[in-house]
């Protein structure tokens, strides 16, 4: 970034040896998979810090790899280079720090494998209620993904293996997917209000803060607990206020319908 000198180590000086940075421009293409002309480009742009110079060759390291592999996965996120620019001339730290924070704060919270399954394969597990208005909202709720050709993606097969086991209860799909859209929209709103308790707590403070190793790990182990924590707080209110729920309106319905039969004489 601006303001970063090109370290130069003198012919003969030890320090050269016991020096992180041993990596020539192209083992370190090789061992970020980018290429030379890319790697230049972004250190002539102020990306990436310049080399340590010996015998006139400059030499590369680890906060080299790690800046360019925080390049590579910004890129991915869809920032462009103007955009990672700014958050990097932001950013006090080092790259390494920055891709651990990074990964921690784009690491699913729990990994379930996806599975693809056919269009008569849907048909035969909902039958004739895999309707084109089913299938649509499936999709529109993101629990489909069509893949062209008639097959799906699904991201998450226990949500559909409680689809059937709901629907084998007498409850149609096209109901039970309402209540899908019901508890997302719902589940948002509980989402942003824990981010904002973090971001004002937890975040604030540390962006505040001389970002020491210290405050750099507990940071990240926050946000690493943020989501766990998070559900775990939601499903004990959620079971407490299911019993209550279900007590109220079963309690509601018995009173209407009197005991009979055994008091007959």
């Amino acid at each position: 970034m601006p303001g970063e000198h090109l370290r130069v180590v003198e012919e003969g000086d030890d320090e050269g040896r016991s020096s992180p940075n041993q990596l020539t421009i192209e083992q370190l293409a090789n061992e970020t998979g980018m290429s030379v002309r890319n790697i230049r480009a972004h250190q002539a742009r102020g990306l990436l810090q310049p080399p340590e110079v010996r015998h006139r060759v400059g030499y590369y390291g680890p906060e080299h790899v790690a800046r360019l592999r925080l390049i590579q996965e910004l890129q991915a996120d869809g920032f462009n280079l103007k955009g990672i620019e700014r958050l990097l001339e932001g950013a006090h730290s080092s790259s390494e720090r920055l891709l651990h924070l990074r990964r921690a704060i784009m690491a699913p919270f729990e990994s379930e494998q996806a599975q693809v399954l056919s269009l008569d394969e849907l048909n035969e597990m909902f039958g004739e209620q895999a309707s084109r208005k089913a299938m649509g909202k499936a999709i529109d709720l993101g629990l489909l993904v069509p893949l062209g050709e008639d097959r799906f993606e699904v991201p998450s097969p226990s949500l559909f293996t409680t689809a059937r086991e709901v629907m084998t209860r007498g409850v149609p799909l096209e109901a039970a997917l309402d209540v899908v859209a019901e508890v997302k929209k719902h589940c948002a709103g509980i989402a942003n209000e824990f981010v904002r308790l973090f971001l004002k707590w937890v975040w604030r403070p540390f962006e505040e803060s001389e970002h020491s190793e210290q405050s750099w790990n507990e940071v990240v182990e926050a946000i690493e607990q943020l989501r766990p924590i998070a559900s775990d707080v939601v499903l004990a209110v959620f079971r407490a206020t299911m019993t209550e729920a279900v007590e109220d309106a079963f309690g509601e319905e018995l009173g209407r319908h009197p005991a009979s039969g055994g008091g007959r004489r």
